[in-house]
């Protein structure tokens, strides 16, 4: 909560850099969609973790903190999607989306708090 601009922006990039990145291997999820699900997530979780770290080196470490950024990266992911695959062009039944696409963005919570968790700790302990 200590940067509420810097956590919209990045919650909005954490949205669009994967979705950038689908939409240029797209051919690859009807020809393998094992392996295009796979370079997402591995996109994914990169770009979360290198927009977790930019994040936290500005701010205090806490839980608090990680719990935050976590709801505004799934907040900002879900919203955008909506747009695009339920109301919007792409018009997936809402179980399918959350079964292919929405599952994964408890990720972001679940790395976030990790992350505010360990540097509270760890300033605690020094």
């Amino acid at each position: 909560m200590q940067a509420i601009k810097r956590a919209l922006f990045y919650g909005f990039l954490n949205w669009l850099i994967p979705f950038v990145v689908s939409v240029i291997i797209f051919p690859l999820k009807k020809s393998d969609p094992i392996f295009f699900q796979s370079l997402i997530t591995i996109v994914s979780v990169l770009v979360l973790v290198t927009l977790s770290v930019l994040y936290f080196r500005k701010v205090e470490g806490n839980l608090k903190e990680g719990v935050f950024l976590g709801i505004i990266f799934i907040v900002i992911s879900l919203f955008f999607d909506f747009f695009f695959f339920i109301w919007g062009p792409i018009k997936m039944q809402p179980v399918t989306y959350i079964k292919e696409i929405g599952i994964n963005y408890l990720n972001c919570p679940i790395f976030t708090i990790g992350i505010g968790y360990l540097l509270k700790v760890r300033s605690v302990k020094t």
